[in-house]
């Protein structure tokens, strides 16, 4: 199964408002691995960046003033995500990010069947635990060193890492079958979907039967009890 991990970063906190989004990460997921595959592309968001914005993912108007806007470049994004589940914590807050994005340049909204909330998932696995991304990075063992301010590439590569713990580790589903990331990489024109096949060995079946002499033995061990239950059993039919 494809799923596709993201992360956002924005002017803002409310599209409605009139705050953009200005930078994108995606991981790609294949049966909960990563496949190696990554997307990740800034927007010039066409208006200034709030200096609250800029102190959390560090994107200034000077660095943004050379990307394209989304609607220029977004075939690329679309095309990665496919129709693929994707993968966010808070995940109303980066969909509505980027169905605000796909309206304002006339394309199809993203469908809200295909979200799913790592903030949920944690808040029903961990009721009354702290729930953020460092937070659940804490819990899972999850290394966060290079995550010096906000970006979408590493919080969506963290994530990705804290989802697969969310739901069942490395071994979902007690699975024993040994899968690497580069076995879950599609080949071209072609997307795998289950697990990789298991091939089973199947061994001959062993005799089971006594000897006679352990029939002998086991009678001459049943003549030595005494009052056996099994006696008074079949006084009482």
């Amino acid at each position: 199964m494809r799923e596709i991990v993201f992360d956002t970063e924005t002017t803002g906190l409310s599209p409605l408002n009139g705050d953009r989004m200005v930078e994108i990460g995606c991981v790609e997921l294949i049966n909960r691995v990563e496949t190696g595959r990554t997307f990740h592309a800034y927007y010039n968001p066409g208006r200034p960046m709030p200096t609250e914005a800029q102190m959390v993912h560090g994107l200034s108007d000077a660095f943004l003033a050379d990307k394209p806007r989304f609607g220029d470049v977004c075939e690329d994004l679309l095309e990665f995500i496919g129709d693929a589940p994707l993968v966010a914590h808070n995940a109303s807050f980066d969909f509505g990010f980027l169905n605000h994005e796909l309206g304002a340049c006339g394309r199809a909204l993203v469908c809200l069947t295909r979200m799913r909330d790592t903030l949920a998932l944690a808040r029903q696995r961990h009721p009354g635990a702290k729930h953020s991304l460092d937070a659940l990075c804490s819990r899972f063992g999850v290394d966060r060193s290079l995550r010096v301010k906000h970006g979408a590439l590493i919080d969506a590569q963290l994530l990705a890492q804290c989802y697969v713990e969310l739901t069942g580790g490395r071994q979902i589903g007690l699975s024993l079958a040994s899968i690497t990331a580069a076995d879950a990489v599609p080949k071209p024109g072609h997307v795998r979907s289950g697990m990789a096949p298991i091939k089973l060995v199947v061994r001959p079946p062993r005799p089971h039967a006594p000897t006679d002499e352990e029939l002998e033995r086991h009678a001459a061990f049943v003549a030595t009890l005494v009052d056996p239950i099994w006696t008074r059993l079949e006084a009482t039919r």
